[in-house]
Order: structure tokens, then sequence, then C-alpha cells
């Protein structure tokens, strides 16, 4: 798992820093680079299980210089690549 510096998504938007973490985790080789925000992702990406999950938010917490509480997460969180990115950028705010 490859992570960045915490600083390295501080744009308004994050979602290519957040492709960028979903491709890391799920090992996915590029292929989550193609999605778009609408893409789904929770019982559609089948790398995408409740292990990775807590990976995924593990990996959000270091990549983004955040703090994830497990009340701030639901599965509409993860329902899109767009859900998720807008989580983010909240967190962010």
């Amino acid at each position: 798992m490859t992570t960045s510096a915490p600083t390295a998504a501080k744009s308004m938007d994050p979602t290519q820093d957040v492709l960028r973490t979903l491709d890391d985790v799920l090992s996915l080789g590029g292929k989550a680079m193609a999605w778009t925000r609408e893409t789904p992702l929770l019982g559609a990406v089948p790398e995408l299980d409740s292990m990775a999950v807590v990976a995924l938010i593990t990996s959000i917490e270091e990549r983004f210089g955040l703090m994830v509480d497990d009340d701030d997460v639901d599965g509409a969180t993860f329902a899109t690549v767009g859900s998720l990115a807008d989580f983010v950028a909240s967190k962010l705010a």
C-alpha cells in the first residue's frame, strides 16, 4: 500500500486523490483511474469488502491528514466515488 504525505490532497475536489487511494488500497493496477464520480463502489467492486473498507479508511486518514470517527461513515459514504470524495472534502473543510 502506497501513501502520500498528509498534505497530498488539500484541493477543493479530492476526487483524483480518492481514486489513487482506492487504486492503491484495492490493488487495482490503475483501473480506478478510469472511474468517474458516478462509479458505484460498495456492492459493485468485489475488492471492496469489509476489510478493504477498514484499510481504505486508514489510508484516507493517512493520505489526507484527517481523522475519521466510526460515527462519521456509513454505507452511503462508500456508495460511489463521488460520495466518498464528497465525504473527504467535507472532512477537509
